[in-house]
């Protein structure tokens, strides 16, 4: 969204407002210029809240993920002018412009529903897939430390496998990560487990049993694992940040998914020059029903080893 409006209007100024999580993704755009802090404003009291906002002499606030707290909080502080959606009760007595738009049944992807929203600045936002990730202007790419460095093989396909979620995304199987890492040459490819240290925890006995690969869960703070995601060929994992990270780093990232609604590939789908995906059955008639389903974890380990090519240079 921010390389889109700074492509039509190149002198403006664009903030992101997020919590500490998003901050250092954020930061690799050059489209955005600056980034607020919401966990940092809750902590303040309801009158310093607005004079944290109105300090920045907003024109304009666009509520892409709407929270009522803060459609409240960009009206306490008059900004001019407050776009938000009509879906939201309270963004009709909120804000001054309403887009209508609609993603429960949308068959378009999440990044060209919130595209939509830009269509009050007379931006042409119907932006096909393939088209979106001009926009995301990721050349602030911070640099890696040497000792991470170090454990990127120059000589083989580096791949990072991040098998859990968090909950937010429906899991492949550590069973079947097993097997992939039991597939890949070791001649030709460098295998790395990443995660959070609770991932970690989860995984250790899975861990310890994969002597062909490296953990790295835990190690990297959230900058260094984006500087070693760029340095990496490729990611495996399901829908997941890491994976939509590795896409926009232009990797090798094969995203493995449900075909379920909402959380299907039509609208997660993870957006770049090398990015692909897998479903097991497209058609599973559980996931048409919205029926709790495991049928992700019968996407085969083979059909992923398609999908990783070697790049040039690496050992064949």
């Amino acid at each position: 969204m921010a390389g889109l409006i700074k492509a039509q209007y190149p002198q403006s100024t664009v903030f992101f407002l997020g919590r500490t999580y998003t901050k250092e993704i954020v930061a690799l755009s050059e489209f955005v210029d600056g980034f607020i802090n919401y966990d940092d404003i809750e902590k303040l009291a309801p009158k310093e809240q607005i004079k944290f906002i109105q300090k920045y002499q907003a024109d304009i606030f666009l509520h892409v993920f709407p929270k009522k707290k803060i459609a409240e909080l960009a009206k306490a502080a008059r900004i001019p002018l407050r776009v938000g959606t009509t879906n939201r009760i309270y963004h009709w007595l909120t804000c001054n412009k309403l887009v209508k738009l609609s993603r429960r049944k949308s068959d378009l992807h999440e990044a060209q529903l919130n595209l939509k929203l830009l269509s009050f600045l007379n931006i042409n936002s119907d932006v096909l897939l393939e088209g979106v990730q001009k926009y995301y202007g990721f050349t602030k790419i911070p640099k890696l430390e040497e000792k991470y460095d170090l454990l990127i093989d120059k000589t083989k396909f580096n791949l990072i496998l991040h098998p859990k979620s968090k909950g937010s995304a429906k899991e492949w199987g550590l069973d079947n990560f097993k097997k992939l890492i039991e597939l890949l040459p070791p001649e030709k490819f460098k295998v790395f487990i990443s995660g959070t240290k609770q991932d970690g925890e989860l995984m250790k006995e899975f861990l310890e049993g994969n002597h062909k690969a490296t953990d790295i869960t835990g190690q990297l703070a959230l900058q260094q694992f984006i500087a070693f995601i760029n340095k990496a060929d490729g990611l495996v994992a399901a829908s997941t940040g890491p994976l939509h990270i590795a896409a926009a780093l232009n990797k090798n990232a094969v995203g493995l998914f449900s075909p379920k609604r909402p959380i299907h590939p039509g609208r997660w789908m993870p957006l770049g020059k090398k990015a692909n995906v897998l479903v097991a059955d497209e058609n599973c008639p559980d996931c048409q029903q919205k029926k709790d389903c495991d049928c992700i974890t019968k996407i085969k380990p083979e059909e992923i080893i398609k999908l990783l090519t070697i790049p040039d240079g690496v050992k064949q």
